[in-house]
């Protein structure tokens, strides 16, 4: 499987993307960690969970994101006992935050279907946890600030982020604030959404998916400074072959200009009048000089870092997994 290539000096950085210091389990080998009593979903289920262009089976669920999901919940149900001990050893007692996990990889790769995936799932635990999803799109600048800082072709990199707002409210969640609002994002507007916010509740568990969020360098930051990798509990990178993920970008792409693109509000109605040629020159285009540059720069380099590694194959089915030894 083809991986992507990486620069001499990117190696030396994060190391290779390699097993070392990971348990590798094949399909049939994880399938079977799966409790019996575990609740899994049905067709209907994962069809509405699926993100645009990508296609995700029950089977696929049940022998890959309930295994995960019950993993996960272990080591939420785990946190909360160190913290209720550690707390009566103090004889101090402290608001609990939630159990924070990661979902990094690609554009395209789907980080969001594996999201609303392991959300559902977690939701249906014995004990019902309250499981809210946050994506890192609501933390991009503003269109109007892109543009002024002449960024809006690199939306998407970490500089396109607000990247100290992110770790505010990763920091509040933490510290078990009762409230946290975050700015919302629009992607029929492509921009966030004036006066709209995400209001988080003290969730018992918080899953944020986005591109960069296992980074650990910020441009121009201190050597000490805070990111947003600091807060995860427990992180999950979605890796496929880079042949495979720019043909679902080009999928996704074309199922949304069958129906987002031909939406009058929509940013991108502006290409809807395009030739089946042109839209896909444009598509190849965006990916090669955008998506593929970020996801070697600043994406792929931090595979290495995820506590578990979901690896596909071209028709978006889980056919390894690797889950870094404690």
């Amino acid at each position: 499987m083809k991986r992507p290539d990486r620069s001499a000096l990117e190696e030396a950085a994060t190391g290779p993307l390699t097993e070392a210091g990971f348990e590798t389990f094949d399909r049939g080998q994880w399938a079977a960690l799966a409790g019996a009593d575990g609740r899994s979903l049905s067709e209907a289920e994962a069809k509405l969970l699926a993100a645009t262009g990508e296609q995700i089976s029950a089977d696929e669920i049940a022998q890959i994101y309930l295994p995960l999901a019950q993993f996960v919940a272990l080591l939420a149900l785990t946190k909360r006992a160190a913290h209720q001990r550690m707390a009566a050893f103090l004889v101090r007692q402290t608001a609990t935050g939630p159990f924070i996990i990661a979902i990094a990889g690609g554009v395209a790769v789907g980080k969001s279907t594996t999201a609303r995936v392991l959300q559902a799932l977690l939701r249906r635990g014995d004990d019902h946890p309250s499981v809210d999803l946050l994506t890192t799109d609501g933390f991009l600048y503003p269109n109007a600030t892109l543009e002024a800082r002449g960024l809006m072709g690199r939306k998407g990199f970490p500089e396109s982020y607000d990247q100290r707002r992110l770790v505010g409210a990763l920091a509040a969640l933490r510290a078990g604030v009762g409230e946290v609002a975050t700015p919302v994002y629009s992607h029929l507007a492509y921009d966030i959404v004036p006066d709209e916010m995400q209001v988080l509740r003290r969730p018992d568990i918080v899953i944020v998916e986005g591109l960069n969020v296992l980074q650990v360098h910020s441009k121009g930051a201190p050597a000490h400074h805070t990111v947003v990798s600091d807060f995860f509990d427990f992180s999950i990178y979605v890796d496929a072959a880079e042949d495979d993920v720019a043909r679902w970008y080009h999928q996704r792409l074309v199922a949304l200009r069958r129906t987002v693109l031909l939406e009058p509000d929509s940013y991108f109605h502006r290409f809807a009048s395009l030739s089946d040629e042109e839209f896909s020159i444009l598509a190849q285009r965006v990916w090669a000089e955008v998506n593929l540059v970020n996801l070697h720069e600043n994406v792929a380099p931090t595979r290495g870092r995820a506590h578990l590694v979901l690896e596909k194959d071209g028709a978006h089915r889980v056919e390894r997994i690797l889950l870094r030894r404690p």
